[in-house]
């Protein structure tokens, strides 16, 4: 009874941000994303009756902590919920290719995989839809990392609110460079910073609207193969929902001083003729959105800007995939 899966992490071009039910992990709007080639987490799972307690391992060292209990309770959710309650202990083996809570999502990449790996170890095979359902319930974004490409999470009930592919395989020129100006684990968590905000931001109500009319842009924008328009849709939703934060009370953000500064270099570079786009989810790390033909020039000028940042290019990366 052991499965090991792998799932490449996404970076929202729509966000998603606040939750309209905290126990099924309910999005009071869908969200869409491209799913990275460069980040991922591979996961194993193993079933096995000679083991006497759960264990978690996260890039070979055990865990212990907060993050343990979230993947034991997560794994306890999917056992329940597919009629397997019986099963002996098990022990989680996982290595993230991708920094962890630093604002790349790694917990999308990190649920997707530990959801699929958990199913195939218990002998049973699902859908990519079925499987997001289930991720769902550990991160809201892993709902999209069962599918390459873009990909959309929406809103619903139980039942419907799950991942579903708009185009694994896409013919746009779309890359991203990830900015890595940060690699600390941020101070705000995701899930407690996306409360506040619901709870206590005068611009939620309007957010949520915002970000309904821009989905409706953004797959129009995909449909018709129009990079322009993704960028600026993208970049604009990125901020509004960073807007909610700074409303929310108190008033918090996720931007860093350097985050600051890569965002004026990418103005910097659409002033100078070079188009590009950036986004950010609940962190201080950029995403820069471009074409191939610009990827060189943005390169050489941060690192200009920023010497000491990381630069680390992805394009489009494929669904859930079974390594045994």
């Amino acid at each position: 009874m052991k499965a090991t899966a792998r799932a490449h992490t996404n970076i929202a071009l729509i966000k998603y941000w606040g939750k309209k039910n905290q126990n099924f992990i309910l999005p009071y709007n869908s969200s869409l994303s491209m799913t990275l080639d460069a980040f991922y987490t591979d996961t194993t799972v193993e079933f096995n009756e000679a083991f006497t307690e759960n264990q978690f391992f996260l890039n070979d060292n055990r865990v212990n902590n907060e993050m343990a209990t979230r993947v034991f309770d997560h794994i306890k959710k999917i056992t329940t919920l597919l009629n397997q309650p019986n099963l002996p202990h098990f022990k989680v083996w996982s290595t993230n290719h991708v920094p962890t809570a630093a604002g790349l999502a790694s917990s999308s990449s990190g649920f997707a995989a530990l959801t699929a790996a958990t199913v195939k170890a218990m002998g049973l095979e699902l859908s990519k839809s079925e499987l997001s359902r289930l991720a769902r319930l550990g991160s809201g974004s892993a709902t999209r990392s069962l599918f390459g490409g873009f990909a959309m999470w929406s809103t619903g009930n139980d039942l419907t609110s799950v991942g579903s592919a708009i185009d694994e395989h896409p013919e746009m020129d779309l890359h991203l460079l990830a900015i890595e100006t940060n690699n600390a684990r941020k101070k705000i968590p995701s899930r407690s910073g996306m409360q506040n905000t619901v709870e206590t931001s005068a611009y939620y109500d309007a957010w949520v609207e915002k970000a309904k009319n821009d989905l409706d842009l953004m797959t129009y924008a995909i449909k018709q193969n129009d990079f322009e328009l993704l960028g600026k849709v993208a970049e604009n939703n990125a901020m509004a929902m960073h807007a909610t934060n700074l409303a929310a009370v108190p008033s918090f953000t996720y931007f860093e001083p350097d985050t600051l500064i890569a965002m004026q270099t990418v103005q910097e570079l659409r002033d100078n003729g070079i188009s590009c786009y950036y986004t950010l989810d609940a962190g201080p790390n950029l995403k820069i959105l471009t074409q191939s033909k610009n990827i060189e020039a943005i390169k050489t000028y941060f690192n200009k800007k920023l010497p000491k940042a990381s630069i680390i290019q992805a394009t489009f990366g494929p669904g859930i995939q079974y390594l045994s």
